[in-house]
């Protein structure tokens, strides 16, 4: 009897009637377990929390203002609850809005492995490809949250703090508040978009490793490599192809006319970057030896 034969009949045997290997681990079993942590809860509570705190910021300190000739749009932020939105994202996409989707991303399977739970699930069995699309896409979905959550808080607390009304472009003009908003969803899906590299390493750390700190920390400091490389002006046109280069470039899109080629590249640099980096925890944990 062949070897590929006595497999087939041993898999056969082993496998349970009624087995389906798509309805293992279902993304709402998963997503219930991951919003049940404290992590989850305390990220989100840290998120909600900014824009009262920048409104308790602004009423001590007075309104914001540059000191300069230039206007930013810091110095806008009290104009409206647009531009309050604007400002918290401003201040969030270059570092506090990269701990969440490192956290979420990261944290996923190498916790797993750090509670020796891992190998129960795939005994389960859960197919090993059925397991990471399962967290990542969990992942991925709580980062989303978070960065809707933020802007969505913003606006209610700029509501509140200092009227509905059009957002004030520090260039000059303004957009009005049903524009603004629309402008505002663009914003996030490209920050979104522009941290998929981060989500990239956090997720193919997390397979490689069974400390999520190494997995969520390895990916936060690897970003701010990048961040630090795209500040280096002696690189010249290399630093296009640092994700880090692109982030800011959703500001093109509270222009009176946006201007989409920044979001462009930055998105092609991101998406090309981050499916090599999903492919490879995919491909490395397929071959890896769980023990734990």
């Amino acid at each position: 009897m062949s070897g590929s034969t006595l497999a087939d009949r041993t898999d056969a045997k082993e496998t349970a009637s009624g087995y389906r290997a798509g309805r293992t681990l279902p993304l709402r079993v998963e997503l219930v377990r991951q919003l049940k942590r404290r992590r989850t809860l305390v990220m989100f509570g840290i998120l909600g929390v900014l824009p009262f705190v920048l409104v308790v910021a602004f009423a001590i300190g007075g309104e914001p203002d540059g000191g300069g000739d230039r206007i930013t749009l810091m110095d806008t932020a009290t104009a409206s609850a647009a531009n309050f939105a604007a400002v918290n994202l401003f201040v969030s996409a270059g570092f506090l809005l990269v701990i969440p989707v490192a956290l979420f991303c990261g944290d996923t399977v190498a916790s797993e492995a750090g509670w020796s739970s891992l190998r129960y699930l795939l005994a389960a069995p859960v197919p090993r490809a059925r397991l990471l699309w399962s967290k990542l896409v969990v992942g991925l979905g709580l980062s989303l949250a978070a960065m809707l959550l933020l802007p969505v808080v913003a606006l209610a607390v700029g509501v509140a703090a200092y009227g509905w009304g059009p957002l004030q472009i520090p260039t000059g003009g303004a957009l009005d508040a049903g524009t603004a908003a629309q402008r505002l969803v663009v914003v996030v899906a490209y920050i979104f978009v522009s941290q998929l590299v981060t989500a990239g390493l956090a997720f193919w750390l997390s397979t490689r490793t069974d400390a999520p700190l190494g997995a969520v920390g390895g990916a936060v400091g690897l970003t701010i490599v990048g961040n630090v490389l795209d500040a280096v002006t002696a690189l010249g046109d290399w630093r296009h192809y640092l994700p880090a280069h692109w982030q800011f470039a959703w500001a093109d899109a509270v222009q009176p006319e946006p201007q989409w080629s920044g979001m462009i590249q930055g998105t092609a640099i991101s998406v090309t970057y981050a499916l090599v980096l999903f492919a490879l925890a995919f491909r490395g944990f397929a071959r890896k030896d769980v023990v734990s």
